[in-house]
Parts: C-alpha cells; structure tokens; sequence
C-alpha cells in the first residue's frame, strides 16, 4: 500500500466508456445461421402459444356458458339436483375461475403473437437480407420482452393483495362458522 492510497476514502466508480447505439456491426454468418436455426422454433412455439391462448378462452366461455345451464338439465336425473345445488352454492366461484382463463387467455395471446412475428421476421431477413425485417424482428423481440416483464412486475405486486385478500377471506370465514 502507497503512502498516497487512503483505504478509508469511498469507492469510485468505474469511467468505463459507452460505446455509442448508432455504430453499427454487421452480423456475421454464424449469427444469421444462429437466428435462421431459431426461426422454425419461435414460430412453432408462438403457434403453440395461440392453440394455448384459445384453449384458456373457450374453457373459460364454456364454462360460463354451462354453468346456468347444467342445474337445469334432465338428462341425469339424480345428477342434476348435485349439478344444481353446485351451480347455486358456487355459481360466482364458477364465474370468478371463467373469467380469469379468459383473461389468461387474452394474456398469453400477446407473447404467442409476438414471439411468432419475431421468429417469421427471422425467416423473411435470411430469405431477403433486408434490414428493416430485422428491426421488425428485434422490434417483436423487444415488445415480447417488455410485456413479459410489466407482467412480472403486476404478478409480483399482486402477491401481497392476494394473501391480504386471503388473510381476510380466512378471518371471515372463522367469524361466520
């Protein structure tokens, strides 16, 4: 240790220079290959992603549609006073789980469409070799990125409303029975 270095003094922070986002590189041909490899993935997984988006959908549309209907159906006759007592007792339950797959299912259709637009972007700039289809593919990228993190973020806050939620849910319920 120098006679001039005080080992009291605060860290400085690094003088590390930013390179500028206006100079460009090109993209070698491993990375093109790299992308071209991911492209038929992305867009298998995006298409996945809206069969999935649809399922939530329609469970959730079904369900609202049979839950009135199923109590007042004949067609099992011991079953349908069950069905029906089901259908009055947790009717709004019902509801509540129906509207959050179709909410789900609305979610989860941003990231399938986003993460489908940057694979077949992908496609369309190895076939082309035009710049702008890469900006849109890194453009998708981007949204797919973002709206999957102001997701998380919602997520996250949500946790502590729903164990509030809960705590009271508990209370309320000790304080009935």
């Amino acid at each position: 240790m120098s006679d001039f270095e005080n080992p009291y003094q605060s860290p400085a922070a690094g003088t590390e220079e930013i390179k500028s986002l206006t100079a460009h590189g090109t993209l070698t041909e491993t990375m093109v290959k790299y992308l071209s490899d991911a492209s038929p993935w992305l867009r298998f997984i995006g298409i996945m992603g809206f069969i999935t988006s649809g399922m939530y959908a329609l469970g959730g549309i079904i369900t609202l549609i049979t839950i009135p209907i199923a109590g007042s159906l004949e067609i099992f006759e011991e079953a349908s006073v069950y069905i029906s007592y089901f259908s009055q007792s947790f009717g709004w339950v019902m509801v509540f789980y129906s509207l959050i797959f179709i909410v789900a299912g609305v979610l989860t259709f941003f990231p399938a469409l986003f993460t489908y637009r940057f694979g077949a972007m992908i496609r369309r700039y190895t076939r082309t070799n035009s710049e702008q289809e890469l900006e849109q593919a890194f453009k998708n990228n981007k949204f797919l990125w973002k709206f999957n993190g102001i997701l998380l973020i919602i997520a996250l806050a949500a946790i502590p409303v729903f164990f509030v939620l809960i705590i009271f849910i508990f209370i309320a319920v000790m304080a009935i029975g």
